[in-house]
């Protein structure tokens, strides 16, 4: 985990909101968001579900089933 993430602790701005939304649309890692963002996977979490965006992947089943 790097020792310094340069938006920690800072207000979100309206554009990262909206990208945070856009990447979580396209089905990007939540880490991968964190690092684009500079933001710990903690606070995009957070501010996701303050936003009400889901992180979770759509194209794969709720269900491990094998047939």
């Amino acid at each position: 985990m790097p020792k310094y993430i340069r938006n920690a602790g800072k207000q979100w701005t309206p554009s990262e909101k909206n990208k945070l939304s856009q990447l979580a649309k396209q089905n990007t890692p939540t880490r991968v968001i964190s690092l684009k963002l500079g933001r710990p996977e903690n606070g995009v979490r957070a501010k996701a579900s303050e936003l009400g965006v889901s992180l979770r992947p759509t194209n794969q089943s709720p269900y491990n089933r094998k047939k």
